[in-house]
């Protein structure tokens, strides 16, 4: 019975996404259904729903919060830019594709993947153009590179959520991300755009026309560098202090510093201020900058939280037992099951980010009766949220639209594309699951 429930659920939450019902209120009403054919009173419900809120939200807001922040406040002043031309200025026009993809990763870091790929579209143009190399072969590695980041690495909201839901470390899962996507970004960007280039795209587009936005007046390398990068390093030096330091000060310090939220906190602060105040902003000006970057994650806060009412929903009725009792008949290792669950999500309901947040009420469970790492099993249900992206993804339109390809290129392009990062990064988790 409970299986019916859950594949009812999934599939109504199909049918609502396809209706174009947002997935924050159609997460809502899922929720409730199920815990009422799931057996649960209305009063439990209710219980289950404000539980949800407050265990998902509790350690969540605040950093989504902040990094959109520190990335608006990168997009505005301009330092995203300067680190694209610096690195394309350094790695010079035999490896473009490299300085692009890392480019792409740099910015994917603190930017959630809507607001990276407007900011590096207009570059891809740009740099095919001067350079005379076909635009496939330039912007699949940015937008592989962007893909990866938002669906592997903290602080992008799918990846946190997940962290928080499986009890995680995040660090951790920061940590192995990184070792992971090293090799997904390289096999699904220059290697696979090599491919790509006998696509034959029109690379005219109405950017062109605005490459007087590169002369602006942009900030210094160095700290634009430095501040975009400072959350990673910051959480990376509190996970080697906290592994290999002796108890002391120092350690204490560096710990607290490298907490996400506060090394959000810290490097946010410091953008606003030298970005915007010490450059002549005024106090009401970079105030907006943080305003426009909590309203435009907004929505993705609610769907999340809805997401999470749903897997207390699952929990609370004592459907995490069953489900790993049935995962347990299937035979299937953990890994392996929460990626497939998730990508059939993925292909079936189009956003990564749901497909994530709704596998985590299915997969929480295994994670729960322990045998597998959480960190590993974050990886592994966010390689299935990249699994065969179609037309149903709002990600397979951009690129559709913004590089002017018809469908059948999409197709050959993007969705191949994000199933290699899927496929890669399952192959990474799995061989990282027998080292680690």
């Amino acid at each position: 019975m409970e299986l019916l429930v859950i594949f009812c659920a999934i599939c109504l939450q199909i049918f609502l996404t396809y209706k174009k019902v947002s997935p924050f209120l159609s997460l809502l009403f899922v929720a409730i259904l199920s815990g009422l054919f799931l057996g649960m009173t209305p009063m439990m419900i209710i219980e289950s729903m404000e539980k949800g809120v407050g265990n998902t939200l509790g350690g969540l807001a605040l950093i989504i919060c902040l990094g959109a922040i520190l990335g608006k406040t990168l997009e505005i002043s301009g330092a995203a830019e300067r680190i694209s031309i610096t690195l394309i200025r350094g790695f010079g026009q035999k490896n473009i594709q490299w300085a692009v993809l890392l480019t792409g990763f740099l910015i994917g870091l603190p930017l959630y993947y809507n607001a990276g790929f407007v900011i590096l579209v207009p570059l891809v143009f740009s740099i095919a153009k001067k350079a005379k190399l076909p635009l496939l072969y330039v912007a699949i590695p940015m937008a592989a590179s962007l893909s990866t980041t938002h669906c592997f690495l903290p602080p992008h909201p799918s990846p946190v959520f997940l962290v928080r839901s499986f009890h995680a470390d995040i660090g951790k899962t920061l940590i192995y991300g990184l070792i992971i996507t090293i090799p997904v970004v390289i096999i699904a960007g220059p290697l696979l755009g090599r491919f790509m280039q006998r696509i034959k795209v029109n690379i005219q587009s109405f950017f062109l026309s605005e490459e007087k936005g590169l002369n602006r007046k942009l900030p210094a390398t160095f700290p634009s560098f430095l501040i975009g990068l400072l959350p990673v390093i910051l959480i990376t030096t509190a996970v080697i202090s906290g592994s290999f330091m002796p108890e002391n000060a120092l350690r204490t310090i560096l710990l607290f510093i490298g907490d996400p939220t506060i090394a959000l906190l810290l490097t946010s602060s410091l953008a606003i201020w030298y970005f915007g105040l010490r450059a002549g902003k005024t106090m009401e000006t970079t105030m907006k900058w943080l305003s426009d970057a909590i309203s435009g994650i907004s929505v993705i806060l609610l769907i999340i939280t809805a997401g999470g009412i749903f897997k207390q929903v699952l929990q609370d009725s004592g459907t995490d037992q069953y489900i790993s009792s049935f995962s347990e008949r299937w035979d299937m290792p953990p890994l392996i099951f929460g990626w497939a669950i998730t990508a059939l999500l993925r292909v079936a309901i189009g956003s990564a980010t749901v497909a994530g947040i709704t596998a985590a009420g299915v997969v929480t469970p295994l994670v729960a009766a322990g045998g597998v790492s959480p960190e590993l099993m974050v990886l592994a249900v966010g390689s299935g949220s990249v699994f065969g992206s179609h037309i149903n993804d709002s990600g397979f339109w951009m690129f559709k639209e913004f590089f002017q390809l018809s469908l059948k290129q999409t197709f050959l392009s993007w969705t191949v594309m994000e199933t290699t990062i899927s496929v890669i990064g399952l192959l990474g988790v799995l061989l990282l699951d027998k080292i680690v």
